[in-house]
């Protein structure tokens, strides 16, 4: 049994600490936070054993009547492995402490990849992270490209990615970020840093990406043109892509319109939070010309990372192949999201969350 702790229990740490908790080799230790918030009491709530991450607010989370298991430190000597999900910076700060106690780290993509020994995406990623003692999971969005380029490159070849996203302006809890009223180039300069981020873990590919940020919080878009070597067909690319786990293709009768609309699915369907894990791509709009491929899909930026937590944790742990690690990841999440609504019914059977 690996023996986990989650440094950084917010928007991404109590996901990844919910889907190490339904891993049948895995066990949640514990779990950090700063200061006796409302964060605090959820983990608490959920069964976790809560450490305060800095030292000297032991008494503040005693004063406000919550209860501390101890301080990262103790929780660093506990446990196999740490998964930082903290703050953007805060990790390369970390990384000193963990090294300290020599304990294996698993960081963020909004970290620098030089904290590192490599980047990781479980679908990019080849078998030389195994000599890792320390990954970094690349952002929402390097994730949500690495797993479409990845099966495109293996099976067609790419000549050149270009990709237009459309981030969101926040997370639903960010309320002091924006814009408000607004659409901003960010950054203004081309390519923005998602292409050179999904080179860390697919150097071979040539990428280039703009982006921009919109007053929305739901979910990233993405619209996609590759140049591949080899001239397929709409056909073939879909069916390459239904092939793929983490990609769900969204059926044109749906009526999944946008993000909104994905979200309230994704919690119909019982997704905790409602999460999706997967890539969603619009079925209609992948369409082939010549050598040029065109698609749309969206990101939730809160959850695509999750998994290849769990899996980056086996990579580091195990001596498991990439494959047995996310069919096993995937077995207990229930990763799969397929709609009743494909054409001709499922073109895969859902998988059910082993409980």
């Amino acid at each position: 049994m690996i023996r986990v702790g989650v440094n950084g229990y917010g928007t991404i740490g109590k996901r990844v600490a919910d889907a190490v908790a339904a891993q049948p080799d895995m066990e949640v230790v514990g779990v950090t936070k700063t200061s006796p918030t409302y964060g605090a009491e959820t983990a608490i709530r959920s069964g976790y054993d809560l450490y305060a991450a800095i030292g000297d607010r032991v008494e503040e989370f005693e004063r406000a009547g919550v209860g501390v298991a101890g301080t990262l430190p103790d929780l660093l000597d506990a446990v196999d492995i740490v998964v930082d999900c903290c703050p953007s910076g805060v990790g390369e700060q970390n990384r000193s402490i963990y090294e300290a106690h020599d304990t294996p780290a698993v960081y963020q993509g909004g970290e620098d990849a030089t904290v590192a020994d490599a980047s990781f995406n479980a679908r990019g990623s080849d078998e030389s992270v195994a000599d890792a003692d320390s990954l970094r999971v690349v952002s929402c969005n390097t994730t949500g490209l690495s797993r479409l380029l990845a099966p495109l490159e293996e099976t067609y070849g790419v000549e050149k990615a270009r990709v237009t996203l459309v981030r969101r302006g926040g997370d639903p809890t960010e309320t002091g970020r924006g814009p408000i009223n607004d659409i901003v180039p960010d950054p203004a300069t081309v390519p923005s840093h998602h292409g050179p981020d999904v080179n860390t873990v697919l150097p071979d590919i040539a990428v280039d990406t703009a982006a921009l940020k919109a007053p929305v919080t739901a979910m990233h878009t993405h619209s996609v043109n590759v140049t591949l070597e080899t001239a397929p067909t709409a056909t073939a690319v879909r069916e390459l892509l239904e092939g793929e786990g983490r990609l769900f293709l969204i059926p044109e009768r749906a009526g999944l319109d946008g993000a909104g609309a994905l979200k309230d699915y994704a919690a119909d369907v019982g997704r905790p939070r409602g999460d999706l894990w997967e890539n969603c791509i619009w079925t209609e709009s992948i369409s082939v010309q010549g050598r040029d491929l065109y698609l749309f899909q969206n990101i939730h930026q809160e959850a695509d990372v999750v998994p290849e937590n769990v899996d980056a944790i086996r990579a580091l742990s195990t001596d498991l192949s990439r494959e047995e690690s996310v069919a096993k990841t995937d077995e207990a999440l229930g990763i799969g999201l397929d709609s009743l609504l494909s054409d001709g019914g499922s073109t895969r059977n859902p998988v059910t969350a082993d409980d």
